[in-house]
C-alpha cells in the first residue's frame, strides 16, 4: 500500500479563519482539542512553528516518530514540516501557539546563541521536573503565556505589536529550556506504521462508516491487534479514533458552513439525521444546533 502524503493543517484555514493571514495565533488547548478531538493523527504545519504548553493532564506525543509520554506541566515544540501526532487526556489544558516561521527565524538570526535557524529540532520538555536553577525560566514563560492569552482576547491599540513581542519573548524562553528536552521512549516501528496506516484508511472511508472488521481487513490485521495498537499508541480504543474523526468533521461543518444539520448528517454518511444528532450529543455533550449557536470560544 502506498501511503498518502502526511496532511498539512493550517490553523487559519481550518480552525480560526479570522486569523488566516496572521503571524501569531493563540488559543487555549481545551477549545482546540474540543474542535479537533483529543486524538490528533500524524500531520505537520507547513511554514509554521507550533508550541503546545500543557499545564495539566497526560500527553502522548510523537515527534517525527519519536514517542514521549509525559504528565503536564510540559511543552512540545514542532518546527515547520516536522510530522507529529499526539493524544491528550480529557482534563488536559494549557496553551497552543502557532507562529509563522519567519518570525522565529528572524529571532534566531538576531540571537544565534539561542540556536541555529536552519536546524531547529523538535523538543519535548517536562517543565515540572526542571532543576531549581531553571525554575525561574519556567515561571517566566508561563507568565508570558498568560499575558499572550489576555492580549489575544483583547482588542487594544498596538495589539499586533504586543502579540509579536510576547511571542518572541516566549520563544527565547522555550529555546533556553530546550536543553532540558526529554529522551524519547522506545516504541515498535511496525506499530507506529500500522497506526498511521489506520488513520489514512479512516481519512479515506470515515464517511462510509466502515466497520472495525472492514478496517482490519484493509490493514491485514485482526481487530484485536488493531485495538491493542491504538491503545498503546494513542491511549484510546480503535473505535474512538474513528469517532473522533467524524466529530472533527462535524464540528468543522457546523462552524464554517451554512449547511443544515440534516445536510451535514447526510454529508457524513448518516442515513438518519436523528441518529447523527444522538451520536453528536453523546460525544460533544450538546446537540449540533446548540453547538452551532454556542461554539467553543476561538481566541
Amino acid at each position: 500500500m502506498t501511503l498518502d502524503p502526511i496532511p498539512n493543517i493550517t490553523i487559519g484555514q481550518e480552525y480560526d479563519q479570522r486569523y488566516a493571514d496572521a503571524a501569531v495565533h493563540y488559543d487555549a488547548l481545551g477549545p482546540m482539542a474540543d474542535f479537533y478531538g483529543r486524538n490528533m493523527p500524524v500531520h505537520h504545519h507547513d511554514r509554521f512553528f507550533q508550541v503546545h504548553y500543557v499545564m495539566r493532564g497526560m500527553v502522548r506525543v510523537y515527534l517525527d516518530e519519536r514517542p514521549f509520554h509525559q504528565q503536564g506541566p510540559m511543552f512540545f515544540l514542532t518546527p515547520p514540516t516536522v510530522p507529529h501526532a499526539f493524544t491528550t487526556e480529557e482534563n488536559s489544558d494549557g496553551h497552543v501557539l502557532t507562529v509563522r516561521q519567519q518570525l522565529v527565524w528572524s529571532l534566531l538570526e538576531e540571537t544565534p546563541t539561542l540556536g541555529d535557524a536552519s536546524s531547529v529540532a523538535p523538543v519535548c520538555v517536562a517543565t515540572g521536573r526542571v532543576s531549581d536553577d531553571t525554575r525561574p525560566e519556567v515561571n517566566r514563560v508561563e507568565r508570558l503565556f498568560d499575558e499572550l492569552r489576555l492580549e489575544f482576547e483583547a482588542n487594544r491599540p498596538g495589539r499586533e505589536t504586543a502579540l509579536i513581542t510576547l511571542t518572541r519573548l516566549i520563544f527565547v524562553s522555550l529555546f533556553r529550556l530546550s536543553a532540558n528536552s526529554l529522551k524519547a521512549q522506545s516504541v515498535r516501528h511496525d506499530e507506529l506504521s500500522l497506526f498511521r496506516r489506520f488513520n489514512l484508511e479512516i481519512e479515506a472511508h470515515f464517511t462510509a462508516h466502515w466497520t472495525l472488521a472492514a478496517y482490519a481487513r484493509a490493514l491485514n490485521v485482526t481487530e484485536a491487534r488493531l485495538n491493542a495498537v491504538c491503545r498503546r499508541i494513542a491511549g484510546v480504543p480503535s473505535k474512538r479514533v474513528i469517532h473522533d474523526r467524524l466529530m472533527q468533521e462535524a464540528r468543522r461543518l457546523l462552524t464554517f458552513t451554512r449547511m443544515s444539520v440534516n445536510e451535514i448528517a447526510y454529508r457524513l454518511g448518516f442515513k438518519d439525521p436523528a441518529y447523527f444528532c444522538r451520536f453528536f450529543a453523546r460525544h460533544a455533550g450538546t446537540t449540533p444546533s446548540n453547538y452551532r449557536h454556542n461554539p467553543p470560544s476561538l481566541g
